[in-house]
């Protein structure tokens, strides 16, 4: 019987022919542990009596949720991560000054790799399976299991083959061919499968396309999205120091699906996933002609916060200014991000247009700070949740759009279709 990209992952990890359904203990290739999430594997690490970690230079911490420190609970809790780098002299450690948003900052650091197994104590952490790795979401007292062992128990997912058709328009991202999926589906659809992207589409799109899509897997309840390894994926890695050699796995012609889902790329619009939920998408047109006001739109987040995602937004935003009812603010996924944004333009273009640009930060999209919505307050958002109280007040509605649509909204003050602007 043949094998899917995953089950192949893991048989390559666990020195067997695996399938879907089973239980195996496989080895980890990458922990990631941030702010948040660290300082509760910690204080397992540390109540387990543990002295030592498995495997050292496969553990990232990256500070990235309220970093800089937004109160003295934040400072606290990054402090208690900082301590644990120190005390273990972490390799892999990233704090202000070698910043960004993790899914975003460690494939830039070649620290993900073809192949790999991956977990994170953070629920995108799928974003990685772009890559063609394995990647998911666990507790963080997974993390500290992994910290100690070195490896993990999984159940071998099965999984759902979407096969994307046609080239996408120039408004058309992986932005929104995940939000169609989500919508066609729901946030249950892929409960505990991976979504594997396949299809004629996939050589049209980029990496930042592809992060894109496998970060919001999740939001369909998937464990994992997967792409497998191209000549896209290996031009994005032609210039880093890799941890690791890559492994390359494809699924066999007669790999075991348990459902394959059909998209037709070319005749897909923009998507506006509406409140409360990601599966409440609705097209451009429609939302143009429901005249949306917003009061703020944003672009960043562990979605959306890429150096494409700049790019488009100061193409629309050149000459024109953001409406005088709309704040526009603008986060890069990473440093490096940020300093290739300044030296191409973006940045004076977005500035002088009227938006503000942060740190790297995750702070915005989850109602943490830098971006936090008031009371009925209305947003067009890059991030990947719109649920209640998402990004503020609970009385505040966040519309789910790509980088066009955001940048074109901010200057009309409604949703509004980035063809339209001239």
């Amino acid at each position: 019987m043949g094998q899917t990209i995953t089950e192949k992952i893991f048989s390559e990890h666990v020195g067997k022919t695996v399938h879907a359904g089973e239980i195996v203990r496989s080895p980890i290739d990458m922990v990631i542990g941030n702010d948040i999430t660290t300082p509760i594997s910690i204080h397992a690490f540390e109540k387990s009596g543990a002295n030592k970690l498995a495997n050292p230079d496969a553990f990232s911490i990256v500070l990235d949720h309220f970093i800089p420190a937004k109160d003295i609970a934040s400072a606290n809790q990054a402090r208690i991560s900082r301590d644990f780098a120190k005390k273990y002299k972490l390799k892999h450690f990233f704090d202000e000054k070698d910043m960004g948003i993790e899914h975003a900052l460690l494939p830039e650091k070649g620290l993900i790799i073809p192949g790999d197994v991956i977990i994170g104590a953070d629920s995108h952490t799928c974003t990685h399976g772009a890559l063609g790795a394995f990647s998911t979401g666990m507790g963080s007292t997974d993390l500290a299991f992994a910290m100690i062992t070195g490896g993990n128990w999984f159940k071998v997912p099965e999984s759902i083959k979407v096969v994307l058709s046609g080239k996408p328009g120039k408004y058309t991202t992986g932005k929104d061919i995940i939000l169609e999926i989500i919508r066609l589906i729901g946030v249950d659809g892929a409960l505990y499968h991976t979504l594997e992207f396949t299809g004629s589409t996939i050589e049209h799109l980029t990496m930042d396309d592809r992060f894109s899509m496998c970060n919001m897997a999740i939001e369909a309840g998937a464990k994992s999205g997967i792409v497998a390894y191209d000549e896209t994926t290996a031009a994005f890695l032609a210039d880093k120091d890799l941890a690791r050699e890559p492994k390359m796995h494809y699924s066999d012609k007669d790999a075991s699906y348990i459902k394959v889902l059909d998209i037709d790329v070319a005749a897909l619009e923009s998507v506006i996933a509406y409140p409360f939920l990601p599966s409440n998408g609705h097209s451009i047109t429609q939302a143009v002609s429901d005249n949306i006001k917003i009061d703020q739109a944003f672009i960043g987040s562990c979605t959306n916060g890429r150096l494409s995602d700049l790019k488009i937004a100061s193409e629309i935003l050149d000459g024109k200014r953001v409406h005088e009812d709309v704040r526009l603010i603008i986060t890069p996924g990473t440093q490096m991000i940020l300093r290739e944004a300044n030296k191409l333009g973006y940045i004076d273009i977005l500035v002088d247009a009227g938006g503000v640009v942060s740190n790297p930060t995750c702070g915005a999209c989850l109602g943490g700070y830098m971006g936090i919505l008031g009371d009925e307050e209305v947003a067009v958002s890059t991030t990947n949740r719109n649920f209640v109280g998402r990004m503020g007040s609970r009385s505040s509605k966040v519309y789910l759009a790509n980088s066009a649509v955001a940048a074109a909204s901010a200057i009309t003050g409604v949703i509004t279709d980035p063809a339209t602007i001239k």
